[in-house]
């Protein structure tokens, strides 16, 4: 039963502080501690942390005694007597002769700060508690467990500050420290194109390849370790130096400066027992202030005032009332009540979903709905797409008592890809997490142990995808055998000639290409080292007059070729790469390390610019939608599809969108060129060479489709004005859609030539008796093929039925002469011509029909009988052309407009029973009715009949 948080004395008793600055040996205490015991847990800040300490446990003990519980993992042997857990995932009340809980400073972070605080208060050993972390965290504790021991311990080597370096100038055994995975890839990249790799570590990587990671580290494969601030978190690792790259971090509500007790943790990883260790700065990073240096270099930190927290005594009598009891306030001084977390908006999300409101009846319902709120948002997505993840799973265990299996195996096989580059896997791995932490779960599963197996396969594939594309792209091998291998030589004179020539001693040794130098192979013996810098002594000048001249360069000077080259008077100079927005490729420039400083950054920024004006030019509508801050709603999420899909939608994948859009929306996406049409939503801008290649270009960017077959071959064709074109089944699918195209049968058609096809097709379908007879109407929704609809494709008519039966329409095949006889009759009585004209000129059309009905007999025999003409193709909609159950083309919608632009249509399907014209003319005569001899039936039946004697 719930009770009000009531005021607690805390007791700290039994309770033992060991406190101090990194590399003093806490954590390994705590293990041979707990060893000591004979039951025993641990809790600690990160999952790959955990990982590491349960590696280190199970050496001790053996594996059959360890237990691994994050929220993620659950290895646990029977009769195991000793427990590594996340933080988050120790038990509430342990019942183990030893506790030990690591980093308690955490207790003061604003996300996860009240579950440290939770622990911290309330578990406790039978026999032995240790609390360990920075001495910031001292006082509080005093303050808030009386009587707790406290024990400080001195670091083991010396910290010293080493100033600022550039990043190709920073020492081995390294680690630069950024906060963002672009910068870390940026690092990485520079460094393995100048120093011959780097491993990266960030706490968003499996353990697997985390540990792969710091592997090619630590047995020397490459020097270097580009991390984020994962690495501050006990992970033990062989580095000398550390250097920020970065000073500022996203702590999950604000960007902010680090403060100093953080850059301390970090600092302190440089330096491992009793080796000495150094930090610095290293990139756009200012200096530090001695001010700061000296509290890094003593451990003299601020000390924690408060730590977070929220109370454990939930109410779950209703959503409200746990609501309520969330914002209870703390009743000890020294504690302050955490900001809402991850679950507790979750919470409030689904407090207002109807749906989940229905189905929360009892207390149990809620208990269940808060369990699942703790599921944790891996993917950083919004709060809105989060809780509605939760809200699926919540509704199944309500309603059926665990998560539906087939809505699991939809999910996890989402994930279960290796293709792609490092951002897409890591994406994967971060959804793949989400499902294994369902499937470990108690009872949220008919069949976890399947579950379980199945996900944690997953993220290991995943993980060694991972890590083989990081090694690929940040570890050049041969570039790190021959950096361990070069010797010191004399210095030696070099020359540069007007034409880039590089020689030394007279000797050509390479060409400068652009801000590359290009070394012969008579520079890749052992002397190679000795040539490079003599060579480098002349390229130093020559590096920052030709940054000078780059960065006045004009538009005209520069280009981008197909392949995302970026080139300056011929000569390469970057490259592009993917983004985190595809519309905002990443340049890689293409210079050796004599590129530096302010140099490089005059050639950066002027590179950077041209590609932003060169994407804006050819793609401005879709650049122009995406900061179109005056779109809202329904016109902003079909903008939005519009970005996202390359400029074109299906319609039929929008139905219900369009079906809610308001004129003003529409009028304001047609401003920014889109045009709605019968079959698509597209930018016609988009339809011309030059803004298709761009397309194609960062899509292949994104997907690694450069080397796909097709690439570039459809633009080709695009600039030569083909309007629709064979398909070519070895190429990609997605470059037509690129290039404008869309595929149907065996046949692509430019979809602005789709659409002006359904301009003709409509009327037919649409075509009413007593209006004017469009060319091709049928009657009953019905038409046939013309010439116009022909020659706008440029196709056959073997390939416009192909393209018919791609766009949904089905065919009936009617004897040629009984067609005629309709598309005549049809002509006749609801011609472009008035009725008393018609009158007046029937008499003329219906004698060279008499006339032919009498040759008939007398001519027929000598023609070739077994050659009769072939059926006509009779058209109608077999489909409609949108998503099941979202609303038909053109119908008729609240307002009295149609959708899509489109004329008012009748009710019911074309051909339907609802569709039937309401004048009975407009079909063919019926044979029991009586004909006049006169008119144009009576004419045409008897040269039928003629015919087929």
């Amino acid at each position: 039963m719930y009770r009000p948080q009531e005021s607690v004395v805390f007791s700290g008793h039994s309770v033992q502080a060991v406190l101090g600055p990194t590399n003093t040996g806490k954590t390994h205490l705590a293990i041979e501690r707990m060893c000591a015991r004979r039951t025993g847990i641990i809790g600690l800040p990160l999952r790959l942390l955990a990982r590491e300490v349960y590696g280190r446990v199970c050496e001790k003990v053996g594996i059959d005694n360890v237990a691994l519980v994050t929220g993620e993992e659950k290895i646990v042997p029977k009769g195991a007597r000793y427990s590594v857990c996340t933080v988050e995932a120790m038990p509430r009340d342990a019942k183990v002769e030893f506790v030990a809980i690591d980093e308690v400073q955490l207790a003061g972070d604003f996300e996860r700060g009240h579950i440290f605080t939770d622990r911290i208060l309330n578990i406790r050993g039978i026999e032995e508690t240790l609390l360990l972390g920075a001495a910031t965290a001292a006082p509080i504790l005093q303050k808030l467990l009386p009587g707790l021991s406290i024990i400080t311990r001195p670091r083991m080597s010396h910290l010293a500050y080493a100033g600022s370096k550039k990043i190709t100038r920073l020492p081995r055994r390294s680690a630069i420290v950024a906060f963002s995975a672009d910068e870390v890839y940026a690092i990485a990249e520079l460094i393995r194109r100048q120093r011959g790799g780097a491993a990266v570590v960030m706490g968003s990587l499996s353990p697997r390849t985390r540990n792969a990671q710091v592997e090619l580290y630590q047995n020397g494969d490459v020097d270097y370790l580009v991390a984020t601030d994962a690495i501050g978190m006990g992970l033990n690792l062989d580095v000398d130096h550390v250097a920020f790259a970065q000073t500022r971090k996203f702590d999950g509500h604000q960007f902010r400066d680090l403060n100093p007790a953080e850059m301390g943790q970090i600092a302190g990883r440089a330096g491992r027992h009793l080796r000495d260790g150094t930090f610095g700065v290293s990139g756009q990073v200012a200096p530090l202030d001695e001010e700061l240096v000296e509290r890094i270099e003593t451990h003299q930190f601020a000390a924690l005032s408060v730590l977070q927290w929220r109370t454990r005594n939930f109410d779950f009598s209703s959503i409200d009332a746990l609501k309520a009891s969330l914002d209870t306030l703390p009743k000890v001084q020294g504690l302050t009540r955490a900001l809402p977390a991850v679950d507790q908006r979750a919470l409030e999300f689904l407090s207002r979903d109807v749906s989940v409101v229905d189905i929360c009846k009892s207390a149990k319902d809620v208990e269940t709905l808060w369990e699942t709120c703790s599921l944790p948002d891996y993917r950083k997505i919004a709060p809105a797409q989060h809780a509605d993840i939760i809200s699926s799973i919540y509704e199944d265990l309500i309603k059926t008592g665990h998560v539906n299996e087939d809505y699991m195996a939809q999910q996890v096989k989402r994930a279960d890809r290796t293709d792609g580059e490092i951002d897409t896997i890591s994406h994967r791995i971060a959804q793949i997490r989400t499902w294994t932490y369902v499937s470990n779960r108690p009872k949220w599963l008919a069949d976890p142990l399947h579950w379980q197996e199945k996900t944690r396969e997953i993220e290991d594939k995943l993980s060694d995808a991972l890590h083989e594309r990081l090694t690929k792209r940040f570890v050049d091998r041969r570039t790190s055998v021959l950096m361990k291998r070069l010797r010191e030589n004399n210095e030696m004179d070099a020359e540069i000639s007007a034409a880039g020539d590089v020689t030394v001693e007279g000797h050509h040794v390479g060409q400068l290409d652009g801000f590359r130098f290009t070394a012969d192979t008579t520079a890749e013996g052992e002397d190679a080292k000795a040539i490079r810098a003599a060579s480098a002594k002349a390229l130093a000048s020559e590096f920052e007059t030709r940054a000078e001249r780059f960065g006045a360069a004009p538009n005209g000077d520069l280009a981008i070729s197909s392949d995302g080259t970026l080139r300056w008077l011929g000569t390469t100079v970057g490259t592009l790469t993917s983004g985190d927005d595809w519309l905002k490729p990443r340049l890689i420039l293409l210079a050796d390390e004599q590129l530096t400083g302010p140099a490089q950054d005059k050639v950066r920024a002027r590179a950077e610019r041209f590609i932003a004006f060169h994407i804006e030019t050819h793609l401005k509508p879709l650049t122009d939608l995406q900061k179109a801050d005056e779109l809202s709603g329904i016109a902003r999420g079909i903008a939005f599809r519009l970005i996202e899909d390359h400029g074109i939608v299906a319609r039929r994948e929008i139905a219900d969108e369009m079906k809610t859009l308001d004129q003003d929306g529409r009028a304001a996406l047609r401003r920014y060129g889109v045009r709605f049409g019968f079959y698509h939503v597209f930018v016609p801008a988009l339809l011309k060479p030059a803004p298709a290649g761009l397309l194609t270009l960062l899509w292949a960017l994104s997907n690694d489709g450069k080397d796909k077959d097709g690439y570039g071959e459809i633009i080709t064709l695009l600039a030569s004005g083909r309007t629709s074109l064979v398909t070519d089944p070895s190429f990609d699918k997605e470059f037509y859609k690129l290039s404008g195209y869309r595929l149907l049968g065996p046949r692509a058609v430019r979809v602005d030539i789709l659409e002006r096809l359904a301009d003709l097709i409509r009327p037919t379908v649409y075509w009413k008796p007593g209006t004017e007879l469009p060319e091709g109407a049928y009657g009953d929704g019905r038409f046939v093929i013309t010439p116009a609809m022909l020659s706008i494709l440029g196709a056959t008519a073997e390939d416009m039925e192909e393209v018919l039966k791609g766009l949904g329409y089905r065919h009936e095949p009617i004897d040629a002469l009984t067609a005629n006889q309709t598309l005549e009759a049809l002509k006749t009585q609801h011609g472009p011509k008035q009725a008393e004209e018609m009158a007046a000129e029937e008499p003329k059309a219906a004698e060279p029909a008499s006339q032919s009905a009498e040759a008939a007999p007398k001519t027929e025999p000598k023609a070739e009988p077994e050659e009769a003409p072939k059926p006509v193709l009779v058209w109608r909609q077999a489909r409609f052309e949108r998503a099941p159950n979202r609303g038909k083309p053109g119908e008729q919608r609240k307002g009295g407009k149609p959708s899509g632009d489109q004329k008012p249509r009748r009710k019911g399907k074309p051909g339907g029973k609802n569709s039937q014209p309401q004048n009975a003319k407009a079909s063919p005569p019926r044979k029991e009715k009586p004909i006049d001899p006169d008119s144009p039936f009576a004419k045409l039946q008897a040269l039928k009949q003629q015919l087929g004697k």
